[in-house]
């Protein structure tokens, strides 16, 4: 038997390929599910952050003006220190913007992927926002 004919008839090795393409691809459905989780679990947290900061600022409201004629307007430089206040005790960065009554708080979290790390994606960045407005009473 000639060689070229050896080299067809054997079949060994053809199959690894096959496998080693199988396993690359499940090991990224797997990162996809994994990493998709944990960053969907960070989006849900950069927003609780964003909306517990917002609601900080939201409460510095301008007291004497109230107490005067029920006037509900927020000091906006004492509300931007609370939400940022906040956004530090929490551990997180974000940014805080204080526009007439409302008080918009904007957080970025940088998640590590767990196997999408293999396949070059270094971090896995998500945003989460809030906004406050001060309120009368219990609603």
């Amino acid at each position: 038997m000639r060689t070229s004919e050896r080299l067809r008839a054997d079949q060994r090795g053809q199959v690894t390929a096959y496998v080693v393409t199988i396993a690359v691809a499940a090991l990224a459905f797997g990162g996809l599910v994994l990493d998709g989780g944990l960053a969907l679990a960070a989006k849900v947290r950069a927003m609780g952050h964003a909306q517990e900061a917002a609601r900080a600022g939201a409460q510095e409201i301008d007291l004497a003006a109230y107490r005067a004629d029920g006037t509900l307007r927020l000091l906006p430089i004492q509300a931007g220190t609370a939400a940022n206040k906040h956004l530090a005790a929490s551990g997180h960065t974000g940014s805080v913007a204080v526009t007439g009554n409302t008080v918009t708080v904007i957080v970025t979290i940088h998640q590590p992927p767990q196997l999408l790390g293999l396949f070059t994606v270094d971090t896995i960045t998500v945003t989460g926002r809030g906004e406050a407005q001060p309120q009368r009473g219990i609603s």
